[in-house]
């Protein structure tokens, strides 16, 4: 395991019923196959030795030693193979006969799980052939030439590298509190099943939403295999079902109703599936009762550990990283902008009733977060349907503002039908300038920021006046690079945008121009899309066009916005973050999303590890901005309000963090 991830594979051999030597064969096959692709455990469908469907045939003293035997066959074959393999068989312990996945690696026998839940009901009937580990007590078996413990208790495996994983069998998933529960508050990381589900019509879909459903409620990965063509045809079909689920993420599957054999690998994320069980409290909380049932002897945990691996590998991280993990991956693309934008216009709606504000005021500069916040406004006053032209637009020219960004922000004020006033800012500051002595000449950072704070000097003292109040137009990724005017634009009295990062903010700008609004505005809002980013705080070139480019200065948000989520969803080191990052970026299949002109066509290793470094710089630097921060609707997984997602402190050092990043 490197970096956090570890590769499973999930395998649907091709059988023959009742043939333990050719299920073997095939089962050796995928297993040396797996082995030679790096993959560290590889499971496989139910009672895969002798087939499922051999119903009273498991009564046939010959079936049940064929198929030890053949484990015999499966242990001798791995005795040099590092995999870790889990393959299906039927096994005796005194009385009872077993349906048991046995874990194999090294030619020993790490441990065999018994299945718990029998299906006895419509077209299965395995309480005829099997006793359930319920009906198990502790004993020690000599199976396949080794004595192995069998326990009806939790049984947790071990990798050298300290992955753990639990196994369940088939309709173990299906009762109301599956094994898996249990396994997964035990410390499992990944959950196998070894499966035999038949096909029926809307089982598949079934399926999988349950299978979804368990992995993110275990905050596991879970691997799952159901037996496919070769299994008797008598009464049902089975079509063969390898699946890889990560926290609830489908990673992998296979292809249904598949004459040839298959096998699905996928890389799954432990340290992620860990840092999402660390940070929720409910799952922390969970854990208590298996601690008590523990302590209370209901129940004992059983630790198996593998033995360390032979051949170390060079890294490969062979899954796509998406390099937009804040905008919607949804089918409909449309619903979630919709549903974004619904968070955000009833938590101004509920602020407006609340405050009995009259009017709303807010800064339009023809730039992307005033014209999302802007579309909020409109959208909330519509929803309590009142008058647009309460919503009052200002715009605030001054040194830095350029005819594009102002006609753009006149236009699309008029075609959206609200108030507009124009106060420009520039006798004043230059008034100012003169009070502080600073040299208009010297385009410093007070030059700068007292353009921002004069503006928002004007937004607050006309919302006393008007009896409203001032809406932020400030975003996440602003927010996460301390990219604002302390007491200037980072200060409203409600900040729609606080929890939106600048690359979904274009989406949702483009999702309104593409099917919310009028022609014009349409055509306005595309422009704004198409604009590069700018405070605007430094004059224009001598053509008239904007000098000062955000994105050249802090770096492209597109990557920042990338750095961010991984930094503050998952906890991620810096050099995991730099993998990552040139996975999405340079070596990622996937297509980027690409909206705007702007947008750069590629970045090189370099460019991704210098803006890295910013990101920490910044992040660390600029947290004081965001510890009085005003309120403002979360809208997704990831926050820094100093209210309920992010607490530093504002002194905290980053040493440590810039360090690995300087070292990439």
């Amino acid at each position: 395991m490197k970096y956090g991830f570890i590769k499973v594979a999930s395998a649907i051999p091709a059988v023959k019923v009742g043939d333990v030597i050719f299920n073997t064969q095939q089962i050796e096959e995928q297993i040396a196959l797996a082995e030679g692709k790096g993959v560290e455990i590889i499971t496989f469908p139910e009672l895969s030795v002798t087939g499922y469907s051999c119903q009273d045939l498991f009564r046939q003293q010959m079936l049940l030693e064929s198929s030890e035997q053949a484990v015999m066959m499966l242990l001798d074959f791995t005795r040099k193979l590092d995999v870790i393999s889990i393959v299906g068989a039927p096994v005796i312990a005194g009385d009872l006969l077993l349906n048991c996945g046995i874990v194999i690696q090294h030619g020993q026998i790490l441990g065999i799980v018994p299945k718990t839940y029998l299906p006895n009901y419509s077209e299965f009937y395995e309480k005829r052939w099997f006793a359930s580990a319920q009906d198990l007590r502790d004993c020690e078996v000599r199976y396949a030439g080794h004595k192995v413990k069998l326990t009806p208790d939790v049984q947790i495996f071990q990798t050298f590298d300290g992955v753990q994983f639990g196994v369940e069998i088939c309709e173990d998933v299906w009762a109301p509190a599956p094994p898996s529960n249990k396994l997964a508050l035990a410390g499992a990381d990944l959950i196998f099943n070894l499966s035999a589900s038949d096909e029926l019509i809307g089982k598949h879909h079934y399926l999988k939403s349950l299978l979804s459903q368990q992995s993110a409620r275990t905050m596991t990965g879970y691997i799952y295999s159901s037996c496919g063509f070769g299994e008797s045809t008598q009464d049902v079909v089975y079509g063969g079902n390898a699946l890889i689920y990560e926290n609830g993420v489908l990673l992998s599957q296979s292809e249904r109703f598949s004459i040839e054999p298959q096998m699905v690998i996928s890389q799954i994320d432990v340290e992620k599936l860990r840092s999402e069980r660390r940070t929720n409290s409910t799952y922390v909380n969970a854990q208590r009762n298996i601690k008590y049932s523990v302590l209370g002897g209901q129940f004992n945990i059983r630790n198996i550990e593998a033995d360390p691996t032979e051949n170390e590998r060079d890294f490969v991280l062979e899954r796509e990283v998406n390099p937009h993990p804040f905008i919607p991956t949804s089918s409909d693309m449309n619903a979630s902008c919709e549903e974004i934008f619904n968070i955000q216009l009833m938590g101004l709606a509920k602020r407006i009733v609340h405050t009995h504000a009259k009017t709303v005021v807010i800064g339009i500069s023809g730039g992307l977060d005033s014209t999302l916040a802007l579309l909020v406004c409109v959208k909330a006053f519509d929803k309590l349907k009142m008058n647009r032209k309460g919503i009052v637009g200002v715009t605030m020219p001054g040194f830095g503002t350029t005819d594009r960004t102002y006609n753009n922000a006149i236009s699309l004020m008029q075609s959206l039908g609200i108030t507009i006033k124009e106060i420009s800012i520039a006798k004043a500051v230059t008034q100012h300038f003169e009070n502080i002595g600073q040299d208009a000449s010297v385009h410093d950072v007070t030059y700068e920021n007292s353009q921002a704070r004069e503006r928002t000097q004007i937004l607050m003292d006309l919302a006393n006046k008007m009896g409203g109040m001032v809406i932020g137009t400030g975003d996440l990724s602003e927010l996460a690079l301390g990219w604002a005017t302390y007491n200037g634009d980072h200060m409203s009295m409600y900040g729609v945008n606080a929890s939106i990062p600048k690359t979904l903010i274009r989406h949702l700008v483009n999702h309104v121009a593409e099917s919310g609004v009028d022609e014009q505005s349409r055509i306005t809002l595309r422009d704004i899309i198409d604009t590069p980013i700018s405070p605007e705080l430094i004059p224009a070139d001598e053509n008239g066009n904007i000098k000062q480019k955000t994105e050249d200065l802090v770096g492209p948000y597109e990557l920042h916005d990338f750095f961010l989520y991984y930094f503050l969803r998952f906890g991620f080191r810096p050099s995991k973050i730099y993998m990552l990052a040139k996975k999405a970026f340079i070596d990622s299949e996937l297509e980027r999303v690409k909206i705007s002109d702007n947008d750069p066509d590629s970045y090189d290793e370099e460019t991704i590890k210098k803006w890295l470094k910013t990101f920490v710089r910044r992040f660390f630097n600029q947290q004081f901005k965001r510890s009085c921060l005003p309120d403002g609707p979360k809208v997704g997984s990831v926050s820094l309000s100093p209210r309920g997602d992010w607490r530093m402190p504002s002194d905290a050092a980053s040493a440590i963090w810039l360090q690995e990043a300087e070292n990439l």
